[in-house]
């Protein structure tokens, strides 16, 4: 049987503050032995620095690393300057071309890639209600649905050309929340029903071809479907009794930062990861404080000795994340997670030749974004 402590460790994604390895950091990572790490703005500088921390961070790590980024694109761009400016999905969705739809996610994933990044946070499936305008503004696409869909597909398939995984988010969907999760709870006031045929409309038709590698929960509340004010990153009946059954998703489930004010209003952060895997989570990211991550590990480490079927759901989900890694070749130490399979090539040190040439093409992206906006007629949607 596998080391609980090691099993507790593949469902947390962690964050850190810095720009690169320190005896501290390496000390975090040795301890927790987490599933992956999130950089964010405040740990890029540049290509090479940025692909030595990550390299940095899976030696101290026994199992290959999930090295997770958002880049959406417009005001979600973690390396807009290492490469470039990436243009916003709103702007790629205006053109009505599937194949912008797919080469943005190409060219985001190829950047990722280079950079070191195996896992992309995007795309956003909330609908593109006026009721979130103020707070989801160019990250979401359409209010139709079905649109949403046709935009995530060809993203996703690009990300997956350049060896990237993708991610869907924010389920159920924070289209109709007025408050930004980041700092409060918002509440959808919004039944099952409606939000089977509408919000959830993304969520279904990808997990039907298995296109989603990853689901980020959100911390809204859903009190028409759970008749209480509990975040939906912490609930049962949306992780286990919607997602994974009604729904049929079979990838891997994280929270969004348990950190942000949406989770922490539920409770504090070590009832907020414990709530996220009791519910059927796989992953919980914690972004940014290590008082936070080191408390949260060790109330897990205390729960799973005291509760037998906590332990059994820590197990359950540290084994889903293993098969996950070893099914899509992570690269570990540059050989395979395991000796019968080949892992996937880990891309070589970026050179300045490199970074400029992905700039280079990152602007002419955005140039055939434009011009195919301004070209649209107001006709056929693509």
């Amino acid at each position: 049987m596998r080391n609980l402590t090691l099993d507790i460790g593949q469902l947390l994604i962690i964050g850190f503050d810095g720009t690169k390895m320190s005896p501290r950091l390496a000390s975090l990572l040795t301890k927790i032995q987490p599933a992956g790490v999130i950089l964010f703005a405040r740990n890029i500088t540049g290509a090479e620095q940025t692909h030595t921390l990550l390299r940095e961070c899976q030696k101290c790590v026994a199992t290959p690393l999930f090295t997770c980024v958002d880049l959406e694109g417009g005001t979600v761009d973690r390396f807009r300057n290492v490469i470039g400016r990436t243009p916003s999905p709103a702007e790629v969705f205006a053109t009505g071309s599937r194949a912008l739809f797919r080469k943005h996610g190409r060219v985001i994933g190829e950047n990722c890639a280079a950079l070191g990044f195996n896992v992309d946070f995007a795309p956003v499936l909330d609908l593109a209600y006026q009721a979130s305008r103020s707070v989801l503004r160019a990250r979401a696409v359409s209010d139709n649905p079905k649109r949403v869909v046709t935009y995530a597909r060809e993203f996703l398939r690009g990300l997956g050309d350049a060896g990237v995984l993708g991610c869907g988010k924010h389920f159920p969907g924070l289209g109709e929340a007025t408050l930004d999760t980041h700092h409060e709870l918002p509440s959808v006031e919004k039944p099952l029903r409606k939000l089977w045929d509408e919000d959830l409309v993304p969520y279904r038709s990808l997990s039907l071809r298995r296109e989603l590698p990853f689901v980020m929960v959100s911390h809204a509340a859903f009190p028409g479907v759970t008749k209480d004010r509990i975040p939906a990153s912490l609930s049962k009946k949306w992780i286990t009794g919607i997602l994974r059954k009604k729904i049929g998703y079979r990838g891997l489930i994280c929270s969004d930062d348990l950190e942000m004010g949406g989770a922490l209003a539920a409770g504090p952060i070590e009832q907020a990861m414990i709530g996220h895997i009791r519910a059927g989570g796989d992953l919980g990211l914690i972004c940014h404080r290590e008082d936070f991550i080191l408390r949260a590990h060790e109330a897990m480490i205390r729960e799973a000795e005291r509760d037998a079927k906590f332990a059994r759901r820590v197990r359950e989900s540290a084994g889903r994340v293993l098969a996950f890694k070893l099914a899509f070749k992570l690269a570990f130490k540059d050989k395979a997670f395991d000796k019968k399979s080949s892992a996937r090539r880990r891309p070589p040190v970026p050179t300045s030749a490199r970074v400029e040439k992905l700039t280079r093409q990152l602007w002419e992206f955005g140039e055939e974004v434009r011009l195919a906006t301004l070209a649209r007629s107001g006709g056929e949607w693509a």
